[in-house]
């Protein structure tokens, strides 16, 4: 069998397992998938822990005793969440020895019902740290325009910080912008910016399902023509931003004071469409200094049956902004389907909160010892 995970490392993509469970730590899956394979990071979000909490009983025990103890359903679900994402960090830390901090790495997001927050967001990412308490975890803040100061002021504490839920090119320059200026203001405060790491996720599959959605309403054969082709055009566009940022003068300066590049993180790879090959946002996505994080089912695709035929992504801007262009032509506007996409995707986090909230809650009455 081809190992193109192999191939896919070797191009210079970190591949991320995009779940996490407490089975899968105890089972000894997560150790196994870094072993055979090439998993070197884990990314969670809230629908995640949703997933994981309200199926089977991986945490009866933790709950048990955390009901016994009457905590918040706020605190208990922080104690779990964190226990997971210090447990999975533990797993990776050779990971995150050999790579010199690069990968081996695990993503906790803020309470996405702070996304519009900028204090409460740098709160909750200082207390996150603190509660995980390995230097091996990422904090997850949303792009938002109330994110990007919270991102700044974050990175300059010396905290690391993966940037979530970016769908715009625009938004996207200023998610670098606001590392950068984060990197400055450590470097003011003398940290030592070599330990402080930084991805950007820009979001794939979900432009391709509203673009499309709207490319069908329309029906003409110029409209199916263009089907398919936005969100790799969107996501090859974004690293030629990369490109361009990390090349400026302005990063040179932070260059020589040992700092490490923001890597551009593909998020939402699993291809939501069956007419679109199950491998699409990884085998076209394939440029160095990237990560990519996978569902399992994803991973396992492209491990059967993936296309890595080198680089897909540089010498591919001139194509994928007439693609974009096509789109805009046809009457979609860009803007107009990237910050419904931001808007979106922050409702769905905060309802996944909320049902893991209610999820939690249940559970910890269910295990509530009876009085007495």
């Amino acid at each position: 069998m081809t190992d193109a995970l192999k191939r896919l490392s070797d191009e210079g993509v970190a591949i991320w397992l995009d779940d996490l469970s407490r089975t899968r730590i105890t089972s000894g899956n997560l150790a196994e998938l870094i072993d055979q394979q090439h998993v070197v990071g884990v990314t969670t979000n809230p629908s995640i822990f949703q997933k994981a909490i309200s199926e089977g009983h991986g945490y009866d025990q933790q709950l048990a005793d955390l009901a016994a103890r009457k905590v918040t359903v706020e605190e208990a679900l922080r104690m779990i969440t964190t226990a997971d994402v210090r447990d999975a960090a533990d797993i990776l830390r050779p990971v995150f020895d050999a790579t010199d901090g690069q990968d081996g790495r695990v993503s906790i997001e803020v309470d996405p019902r702070l996304a519009h927050n900028t204090k409460a967001t740098v709160a909750e990412a200082k207390q996150l740290a603190w509660l995980v308490d390995r230097p091996n975890t990422l904090i997850k803040i949303p792009a938002t325009k109330a994110g990007l100061p919270a991102i700044t002021e974050v990175i300059g504490l010396g905290i690391s910080v993966n940037v979530t839920l970016i769908f715009s090119l625009e938004r996207y320059r200023e998610v670098m912008d606001a590392y950068l200026a984060g990197l400055e203001k450590a470097k003011e405060r003398g940290l030592d910016l070599s330990r402080i790491h930084s991805v950007a996720s820009f979001f794939v599959s979900r432009v391709d399902t509203e673009i499309d959605k709207r490319l069908d309403a329309l029906g003409t054969p110029e409209a199916k023509e263009a089907r398919g082709k936005a969100a790799l055009a969107n996501a090859r566009l974004a690293y030629q931003a990369f490109e361009e940022v990390f090349s400026s003068d302005r990063w040179a300066a932070l260059d020589k004071a040992q700092a490490n590049k923001q890597r551009p993180l593909w998020a939402s790879t699993g291809v939501k469409d069956k007419a679109y090959k199950d491998t699409l946002y990884v085998d076209e996505l394939v440029a160095p200094g990237t990560v990519n994080t996978m569902p399992e089912a994803t991973l396992d695709a492209t491990a059967d049956h993936g296309e890595i035929t080198g680089d897909t992504v540089r010498g591919t801007y001139e194509q994928a902004r007439a693609e974009l262009d096509a789109v805009e032509k046809l009457g979609i506007a860009y803007d107009d389907v990237v910050q419904l996409l931001e808007d979106e995707g922050v409702d769905k986090f905060e309802a996944s909160w909320n049902d893991l909230l209610k999820s939690t809650e249940a559970e910890l009455k269910r295990l509530a010892p009876s009085e007495g």
